[in-house]
């Protein structure tokens, strides 16, 4: 079924980390927004197809307050929204009141994720975040009592200072709030972002000890009954992200709002980054920027990747299947691997790392055997930044953007990567 993402750019301020497209908030020009992004929904292709996952991202879309449910009223009225879709928040603990959650709550969100970031309060001032952990604390008990069931929460890995023990009080914190999912990932330095411009990096963990810190936040997760289901990302069993998981499977999903991207029919596409310009168009669709095809085999197994091996392996059986070169050929022998690699990270480490190994070379040999170029998803993975995305996080999946990339980012949201 079809994924919904719908961008809201506005923030309080600017972390200086981020280069998500946001601007910051003022309220004519949200509300103009608003009446925008419901002409999007509306004149949106594949009207009446089946929805089972909706997800605004940001930017703070909580700062619309009770203004979302117009936009989700719109996508209902455009869309086969299904009884049990997965329809998510993104949420700023400093900028959230009970009464606007439960507002939300009874008008269709059912899930919320938190950019939390962190267990140290002075880790979050150098983060530029307006809270404490204390009132992300309270900020998760406050959804819990307005009705939200599936809440999940962000945490940034290597950054200034970090230390294995400010994780442990992260992952025990929020085992004992009840929470059912966690995004880990690594701070990724933007350029022209303000860290870039401060050279923060000489003050955050090196690469050796970032990944001592990943492995370490791994083992925590699993003790503490949180799953890996992606490289990034943590859930209670059967609290995984939908909507994020489109992404990484190659399914079809339509982005709404500026730098928001779209896989539709076989293509990729995308709003630009401007705010005024969506606004004042009357066909917002015809301002979508093409960014080529998608959803090849090439392109599956990379960002199946991101799944472990029995998603990559999966991926690569079905497409080759459909495509009608049956498994048994394997000219590169990806499909036995099945056999020999299983798992993430936490399930074996060394195992891990030798099946991703294998794996990328193998396929790059398949690639070479088929005289086929490596495309947009692939060169995405490859760092490559003009290719498949623009915007988004984890080097995650930019829930914001609806791009799948390797490395890793910012973060507000919850599909994170390394």
């Amino acid at each position: 079924m079809l994924g919904i993402y719908i961008h809201i750019p506005f923030c309080l301020s600017k972390c200086p980390y981020c280069d998500f497209y946001s601007l910051p908030y003022r309220e004519e020009l949200a509300q103009q927004y608003v009446q925008a992004a419901v002409r999007a929904v509306e004149t949106a292709p594949a009207a009446g197809q089946a929805v089972d996952s909706v997800y605004f991202g940001g930017g703070t879309p909580v700062l619309l307050g009770e203004r979302l449910l117009e936009i989700l009223s719109a996508v209902r009225r455009h869309f086969a929204v299904q009884p049990e879709s997965e329809i998510t928040l993104e949420a700023n603990p400093a900028a959230m009141t009970f009464a606007q959650l439960q507002a939300l709550r009874e008008g269709g969100f059912n899930r919320i994720s938190m950019g939390v970031q962190s267990a140290s309060d002075r880790e979050l001032q150098t983060l530029g975040r307006r809270h404490s952990f204390a009132q992300a604390q309270e900020s998760v008990r406050m959804a819990q009592a307005a009705g939200f069931r599936n809440v999940s929460v962000d945490l940034m890995l290597g950054t200034p200072g970090q230390t294995a023990q400010a994780i442990d009080r992260f992952v025990e914190t929020f085992d004992a709030l009840g929470v059912q999912h966690i995004s880990g990932y690594l701070l990724k330095i933007e350029p022209g972002t303000p860290f870039a411009r401060q050279h923060i990096e000489r003050d955050c963990p090196d690469e050796e000890r970032s990944a001592e810190l990943y492995l370490h936040t791994v083992e925590q997760m699993a003790r503490h009954g949180f799953l890996q289901y992606e490289v990034s990302n943590f859930a209670r069993p059967g609290f995984e992200s939908r909507h994020n998981l489109k992404y990484w499977r190659c399914e079809q999903y339509l982005g709404l709002g500026p730098a928001a991207h779209s896989f539709w029919e076989g293509r990729r596409f995308y709003f630009p980054r401007d705010l005024a310009g969506f606004v004042a168009a009357q066909d917002p669709w015809a301002l979508r920027v093409d960014d080529g095809p998608g959803g090849e085999l090439e392109e599956q197994l990379i960002l199946r990747l991101r799944l472990g091996a029995a998603g990559a392996l999966s991926a690569a059986a079905r497409a080759d299947a459909a495509g009608g070169r049956p498994a048994a050929a394997d000219p590169a022998g990806i499909f036995g691997l099945q056999q020999r690699h299983r798992g993430f990270v936490g399930n074996g480490g060394g195992l891990a790392q030798k099946f991703y190994t294998e794996m990328l070379v193998q396929f790059y040999q398949l690639c070479y055997n088929k005289r086929k170029s490596i495309r947009s998803g692939s060169r995405a993975f490859l760092g490559e930044e003009e290719c498949f995305y623009e915007n988004s996080g984890i080097g995650r999946v930019r829930a914001e953007s609806g791009r799948p990339e390797l490395e890793g980012n910012q973060g507000i949201g919850d599909d994170g990567c390394l």
